[in-house]
């Protein structure tokens, strides 16, 4: 887990970086930063508009006594997606709007069902308590 964490938080803003330039050196720089500040303003509004139908549809089905599994889901998927798209850079910009995306959505979600299936029936997950 923790080489998982590390190669996460070098290899993808190195790749970030690597990106940046390469598409400055042909649209030029003023144009990929406009770029980046765009996507990420039109993702957090988009991550925002469905967070918030996401949460009305989880507010409707508890009145009515109905637990929101898909939803918290859903909820849990746009806010990863609303963290990665304020992240600059083009990757994490295209897998925040794949989040976005409820077909792709449910490509994610489908996976983490399985994952958490899988953790429920291993009973393999463990939360340690830092002191």
């Amino acid at each position: 887990m923790l080489l998982k964490l590390f190669l996460a938080f070098t290899l993808i803003p190195v790749v970030e970086i690597y990106l940046l330039i390469k598409i400055g050196g042909h649209i030029g720089a003023l144009n990929t930063v406009v770029l980046v500040v765009a996507t990420g303003f039109a993702g957090a509004y988009l991550a925002r508009l469905q967070g918030m139908q996401t949460m009305f549809r989880v507010r409707s089905s508890l009145q009515q006594g109905v637990m929101p599994t898909e939803d918290l889901l859903d909820a849990v998927l746009i806010f990863a997606a609303g963290i990665v798209l304020l992240t600059p850079g083009f990757i994490t910009d295209i897998s925040g709007l794949l989040l976005l995306i409820p077909e792709t959505r449910l490509l994610f979600k489908r996976y983490l069902k399985k994952r958490l299936d899988t953790w429920m029936v291993e009973q393999n997950v463990r939360i340690d308590r830092f002191q």
